[in-house]
């Protein structure tokens, strides 16, 4: 009985944290907008910086946003990471957002299928690349790739993934074993550039 108590409150704690963190991050990406912070690299990095000691964290779950909701092209996220933070640690705020938006975005359109798909990523898009997920060895091929290397949809290819008979465990080690490459690319160059 004591037991049920304990994880009824922890489920409680869980969630009322979730929903505070929606709302934080809700509040930053709307402010952000509307002072023009996502207009370039620049901007973003300085918006970022604000946030002083917190700045990594914002910036982990920002990077996780965007990829579930595309809010800016992923490089300059990237870009500005590497800037503020330098090539090392921007390099593991960018993989550790990345990443877990990647397996949002992947555990979104498992559960809600191809009509969440087409809202997230524009019906274009969806037609444009599902002709990927009918070949399921093609995709997996055309998936790492995308994953791999740098500027390529990879947020499509993530919600993708959700709709094939891809299991969660595979998709994790692709995206955990392929991902880091392109961000390491993106952090070296740019935090070098930037800092």
């Amino acid at each position: 009985m004591e037991t049920s108590n304990v994880l009824k409150n922890i489920k409680w704690f869980v969630t009322i944290l979730a929903v505070l963190t929606i709302l934080f991050m809700a509040y930053v990406i709307i402010n952000g907008y509307i002072q023009g912070y996502f207009a370039s690299r620049q901007a973003f990095a300085i918006y970022i910086d604000s946030f002083g000691a917190a700045a990594p964290v914002v910036f982990v779950l920002f990077q996780a946003i965007q990829v579930v909701i595309p809010i800016l092209p992923g490089f300059i996220g990237c870009a500005a990471g590497a800037g503020v933070f330098g090539p090392v640690a921007g390099f593991i705020y960018n993989y550790t957002g990345i990443c877990a938006g990647s397996i949002i975005a992947f555990i979104l359109a498992r559960k809600f299928g191809v009509a969440l798909v087409k809202k997230m990523v524009s019906e274009e898009k969806y037609n444009k690349y599902a002709d990927k997920v009918d070949n399921s060895r093609g995709f997996v091929i055309v998936f790492i790739l995308t994953i791999l290397l740098p500027l390529g949809p990879d947020d499509v290819f993530c919600y993708l993934a959700g709709l094939t008979s891809m299991g969660f465990k595979k998709f994790c080690v692709i995206l955990l074993l392929s991902k880091p490459w392109c961000i390491l690319l993106y952090s070296i160059g740019f935090g070098l550039l930037f800092r």
